[in-house]
């Protein structure tokens, strides 16, 4: 459908589309059109004279964002649909991309896509440029990644992993120093958090998305709530609790036991003392389900390497890592939804607690292949999750023990 493409310099990528073509298309084939566009785009472009040369347009806007990109363009990762375009009151496009477009995005270190929609009687165009997303590193943390390299190796490993052959050596390096940096400030913060009122605590934290978590709440079938090690999680959970009281003691963790022993205590005192539940990793299958029967939420950190038989090869940024099956079995067999939550610090020292909406359940003829495609789309969840801000994950873990090198572009 592209007449004329032009592939620009750093970051730039135009497409022109012959609005004739989109013309015929329009009246021979307008079943399809849903293939293309959204239907906030379909909507946008109204039904008047000018709704052909608008679609044309974001036509175009598509093809010029699927060429920033043309290696997960041409592996299918991501397709035109991924990107959609709107206007904001002052008329001015914007692109909106899917969770796989931000996932590819985040793993070019790309914060968002400008663009720029022309048109003229026979055809219309587009430019889109890629904005980089600004990694800061404080002087602490470049100085602990030169001096005290604290699992320096497993963390550029990791970063490698996900952006090598995307970014340069010099900005895998910056992530690496910037989180780091993210670490010192963890221990600070826990350090402390012990010594803060009641009220100040309460004020560090925002939360946003409780109204789906007390929706989910009062459909009475148990939550599972997807996580990770975002952001400072302990603080951004015992405080954040604050803001809905009445989860307390509705709300239980899934905790392996850490070492040292003491730190291990430490925490599950802290949590019990917020008004959360504690639950073993180790503990039975019975105890969860029984939780999620009374109504309950688990709180089920989904990304630590999982060896067999408790985990499964799954995919996570193109490497298969072993991910823990149980969550797809649990959610399968119990019907408790699956919502995603992620926390992060915000420039001002302030942090934020979220909730998702709960992720859309896969079915399946057999059984295996449900708790396969189900156990992709929480690593998925959680690939999202990680490029909102990336420094602030837990790049220490070694999640992809014993995978290989893939063969392709991961």
């Amino acid at each position: 459908m592209t007449t004329q493409e032009t592939v620009l310099p750093d970051g730039c990528a135009i497409d022109t589309v012959d609005i004739a073509r989109i013309a015929r298309l329009v009246a021979e084939l307008p079943q399809d059109l849903d293939k293309l566009f959204s239907k906030q785009e379909l909507d946008d472009a109204g039904y008047g004279v000018g709704r052909i040369a608008s679609l044309a347009a974001r036509f175009a806007a598509k093809e010029a964002c699927l060429k920033l990109f043309p290696q997960e363009a041409a592996l299918n990762i991501i397709t035109a649909m991924d990107f959609s375009v709107r206007r904001d009151p002052y008329g001015a496009p914007h692109i909106v991309a899917s969770q796989a477009a931000d996932i590819v995005m985040g793993r070019y270190l790309v914060e968002t896509i400008q663009i720029s929609l022309t048109h003229s009687a026979t055809a219309a165009s587009a430019v889109a440029l890629r904005v980089p997303k600004q990694i800061k590193s404080s002087a602490a943390g470049r100085f602990m990644f030169r001096w005290i390299p604290y699992r320096r190796k497993v963390i550029l490993a990791n970063l490698q992993r996900v952006y090598g052959g995307r970014v340069s050596e010099h900005q895998i390096r910056l992530l690496a120093q910037a989180h780091y940096g993210h670490l010192l400030t963890l221990l600070k913060e826990l350090l402390s958090f012990r010594f803060m009122s009641a009220s100040d605590k309460k004020n560090i934290v925002r939360v946003e998305g409780v109204d789906d978590l007390i929706r989910a709440f009062e459909a009475k079938k148990g939550i599972l709530v997807l996580t990770g090690h975002f952001g400072n999680f302990e603080v951004s959970t015992v405080a954040g609790i604050e803001h809905f009281p009445q989860a307390k003691g509705h709300i239980h963790f899934l905790r392996r036991p850490i070492k040292p022993k003491w730190l291990s205590d430490f925490l599950t005192n802290r949590f019990n003392r917020a008004g959360f539940g504690v639950v073993g990793r180790r503990g039975s299958l019975e105890e969860i389900v029984d939780t999620l029967e009374k109504g309950d939420a688990i709180v089920f950190p989904f990304d630590q390497y999982a060896r067999r038989p408790e985990g499964i090869p799954v995919e996570f940024f193109g490497y298969d890592a072993g991910t823990y099956k149980s969550m797809a079995l649990i959610a399968l067999s119990t019907g408790a939804p699956v919502m995603p939550a992620s926390s992060w610090r915000e420039p001002d020292g302030s942090h934020v607690l979220k909730f998702w909406p709960p992720i859309d359940v896969i079915t399946a003829e057999e059984v295996g292949d449900e708790i396969r495609l189900n156990t992709r789309a929480y690593n998925r969840a959680l690939e999202w999750l990680i490029m909102r801000h990336p420094e602030q994950w837990w790049w220490v873990h070694r999640r992809w023990k014993n995978s290989p090198e893939p063969s392709k572009l991961a």
